[in-house]
């Protein structure tokens, strides 16, 4: 019986990174023993076990045959005969197919430190094309490292996608690797390594067409939508935003994919085809009501936050409004975060003021500032009482940015 430190945390170990998670294989070994030497098995699909004081994960070695399309569709084979070079080989790319025993020394049969060195994600052999997880993890590691994909490999990768293998996908596991995706260090990476195998327009269609449709004449027409987009999204992961912030970046300008050419470069209507897009993409993924809600939000009402330092105590009263503000102001502060970064998602803005935030900000302080309860008390039904907290908050509003 061996145990090896395998994957991820040997990787990053290399890398020089801090190492959250470590997996352990078992070579040599059974069920029967594992369980005789305290450790508790939790597997449901294949043998692994949490170590009686540590609680890490050990598995024991194994081997993989695909038996039907999508990432459940495996057999399972598990015995002290598998080796750690057959466990290691059924693993998706090099830079995770390492093992470290416990000498220190690396066991690197796949030339995984090779890569790691050139900064490229090769996969290790073809059976990386039997789990469609495999597109979305590779897309995943592009963003995290910035590492290029090996040619091959991204042939393989649009191999799979022609093979309709993406479509077996279940929607929670896209949504929890694009999450994933999304809050590593340069997720617009992600989105190109998807787009260039072509399973953004598979799993991802609304926004697969937003590159190559035109931005509005005032929003720097030398790029397109595409283009834009990706800006945004960097930009929020630059200023460290939380997943919703970048998910909402993300689909913000969705819109604008289903702009009749004929009406291009403008966009008129986009917010509202927006919602309806976002709203669609996010049932079909099943995303997180916190993400999707902020998503429809930013989609709907960016370009009104843009248009701030236009507004009057009413029409930012009404934004706020609209907006569930006052029930939700942590919220409304996400949601500024969302409209900041489209506005530095742009050719020479990336740290251009952006005082319509401070503005709406301070309008939302002071409207909140009104003690709704004691001007309920002096109306008679729920709509006085409604109509006299509005100009209330209205005449704070107005007195607060004046």
């Amino acid at each position: 019986m061996k145990i090896y430190s395998v994957g991820g945390a040997v990787r990053d170990e290399l890398l020089g990174l801090p190492v959250k998670d470590r997996d352990y294989v078992v070579v040599g070994s059974s069920p029967e023993e594992m369980e005789r030497l305290g450790f508790r098995p939790v597997g449901k699909d294949f043998p692994v076990f949490l170590h009686p004081e540590t609680q890490e994960e050990y598995a024991l070695a194994r081997t993989e045959r695909k038996t039907a399309k999508g990432y459940k569709g495996f057999e399972i084979y598990t015995s002290p005969e598998v080796t750690l070079a057959e466990d290691l080989a059924r693993r998706d790319l090099t830079i995770n197919a390492m093992a470290k025993d416990d000498h220190g020394q690396i066991i690197d049969p796949f030339g995984g430190i090779a890569d790691l060195e050139a900064g490229i994600l090769r996969h290790i052999s073809p059976a990386f094309n039997e789990d469609p997880v495999r597109v979305l993890r590779v897309a995943r590691f592009a963003a995290r490292f910035g590492f290029a994909v090996a040619p091959e490999t991204l042939s393989l990768m649009r191999e799979m996608v022609h093979n309709g293998e993406v479509e077996a996908l279940v929607a929670e596991r896209v949504w929890q690797e694009l999450a994933r995706g999304l809050l590593e260090e340069k997720p617009s990476k992600m989105i190109h390594c998807l787009k260039e195998c072509g399973a953004l327009s598979r799993i991802f269609p609304e926004i697969d067409v937003l590159f190559g449709v035109p931005q509005s004449p005032q929003h720097h027409p030398e790029i397109d939508t595409g283009v834009h987009v990706m800006l945004v999204l960097d930009h929020a992961a630059s200023r460290g935003f939380p997943l919703e912030v970048r998910f909402a970046a993300l689909l913000h300008d969705i819109g604008k994919g289903t702009t009749p050419p004929e009406k291009w470069p403008h966009h008129p209507g986009h917010e509202a085809r927006g919602v309806e897009l976002a709203r669609d993409l996010c049932a079909r993924l099943r995303v997180p009501n916190e993400s999707r809600d902020l998503a429809i939000l930013v989609a709907h009402s960016h370009g009104i936050a843009h248009r701030a330092l236009e507004l009057d105590a009413e029409g930012i009263f009404s934004l706020l409004q609209a907006s569930d503000a006052f029930r939700k102001p942590d919220r409304f502060d996400s949601f500024l975060l969302g409209c900041i970064s489209d506005f530095r998602g742009r050719p020479g803005y990336g740290e251009a003021p952006y005082p319509q935030a401070d503005r709406l900000r301070a309008a939302l302080r002071a409207a909140l500032s009104v003690d709704a309860g004691s001007i309920a008390k002096t109306a008679q039904g729920g709509n006085e009482i409604r109509e006299k907290v509005a100009l209330a908050r209205i005449g704070a509003i107005r007195a607060a940015l004046s």
